[in-house]
């Protein structure tokens, strides 16, 4: 089959691989890509918010599937017109998408299937935000209702600059802080089934030591051998299922990737937010170690035939990503900066580790910087001790002026 992937970031770079790894898929596209999936896929330069220019290019290219990456095509709708010219499409229609485009419809989701989530307040004016906060209290937990490309979220002892951001808002849920480590699940779901895939961890602050700003995530790692084993069959029985249920109730067919972020809290397993497609960088993390063909699972989730799929199957090994961000990252970025050593780690560390390309752009012969973040490098190991030293040892071979990256990812877990 061939198939289009819509998105330009190391999630998508990571999507084009797996699905170039399916011996039934005969071709990769990209819309509209960048400098590392071309060498992958072939790309097209299209407005991934555009649905009726994304339809036509599929159409064009007589796709058997499209996949769409990022939210914010699938808020605005591309899954619908994809559909609409009878083209399969993995990803939820914008109705659906709004579990992720409005955090108060999400908590309201949450509610009435009677899903563990932390206990919150929905606000629209200075009133409202200052009694929340004082209600709460430290640490204060403020989120964007809307879209916000993964930075809509700031925990803070600091009262004022809870405030400030809660201001800033439209609309803003202000929760309770929840304890625990956090833990990323995603889930293929055709509206009816819900399959699980491998748990993950990320580590959305900047620096080393969980300090600095809240980020898009600078690492991630799987699987989690902290965890317990029932974790997915629980979280499958009291968060995905029941969310997705509640959601077909409404007359929304929730149909793609249904991803749960979890807090493993002393009481329980609470969820901190959902989202409707794969994480980045915790996609990288999971494709790596999925040994079941990539198109054909997705195929039979945008068809409605998941039921039929075979059991996933999964390598025993583990796999670490490091994210390789530009110069004042998560602030504005510096762009335009060679990247060096890319071709060093395509010699010496493949295929135990390789590099999925996040903001990249070509410029004449040379990859550039093109934003936040700029790489993800991803390795595998017999363990997470060996993975993440593959991880690391192909960073140090990567050059980019003024770059950063944690030092730290997976060290904690690979202790265990």
């Amino acid at each position: 089959m061939k198939v289009l992937v819509i998105g330009g970031g190391a999630r998508e770079h990571a999507l084009c691989r797996s699905l170039s790894l399916d011996p039934d898929v005969t071709a990769v596209h990209c819309a509209p890509g960048n400098a590392g999936i071309g060498g992958t896929a072939q790309l097209h330069a299209v407005d991934a918010l555009d649905g009726d220019a994304v339809a036509r290019l599929a159409k064009e290219l007589a796709a058997d599937l499209v996949v769409v990456g990022p939210e914010a095509p699938l808020v605005a709708g591309v899954a619908d017109a994809v559909r609409a010219v009878g083209i399969p499409c993995f990803g939820p229609s914008g109705e659906a998408a709004v579990l992720e485009g409005s955090k108060a419809f999400a908590k309201d989701v949450m509610a009435a299937a009677q899903v563990p989530t932390a206990r919150s307040y929905v606000c629209t004016t200075p009133e409202e935000i200052d009694e929340a906060l004082d209600a709460f209290g430290a640490p204060y937990v403020v989120k964007d209702d809307g879209l916000a490309a993964g930075k809509g979220v700031v925990v803070t002892d600091d009262l004022a600059a809870a405030r400030e951001h809660a201001l800033a808002c439209d609309r803003v849920v202000i929760e309770e802080f929840l304890d625990g480590p956090e833990v990323s699940l995603f889930a293929v779901t055709d509206g009816e089934t819900v399959v699980p895939l491998s748990p993950a961890q990320d580590f959305k602050r900047a620096l080393d030591g969980d300090e600095g700003p809240n980020t898009g995530g600078m690492g991630a790692y799987s699987p989690l051998p902290w965890a317990d084993p029932q974790l997915v069959d629980d979280v499958l029985e009291t968060v995905l299922q029941p969310t997705v249920d509640e959601l077909r109730r409404r007359g929304t067919l929730f149909s793609g990737l249904l991803y749960a972020g979890l807090a493993i809290t002393s009481r329980g397993v609470r969820v901190i937010e959902f989202n409707a497609r794969f994480g980045d960088p915790e996609t990288q993390v999971v494709l790596a170690r999925l040994l079941t063909p990539l198109g054909g699972l997705l195929l039979h989730a945008a068809r409605g035939t998941l039921a039929d799929a075979p059991p996933l199957r999964w390598r025993d090994e583990a796999a670490v990503t490091v994210v390789v961000a530009s110069h004042n990252y998560p602030g504005t970025p510096r762009t335009g900066d060679p990247i060096e050593g890319l071709d060093e780690v395509a010699e010496r560390d493949e295929p135990h580790a390789y590099v999925l390309h996040a903001g990249t752009r070509r410029e004449g012969g040379d990859v550039v910087s093109a934003g936040g973040r700029v790489l993800s490098v991803t390795a595998t190991g017999s363990d997470l001790r060996e993975a993440r030293q593959r991880a690391y040892e192909a960073v140090g071979r990567i050059r980019l002026d003024g770059s950063q990256y944690r030092t730290d990812i997976a060290r904690r877990a690979a202790e265990v």
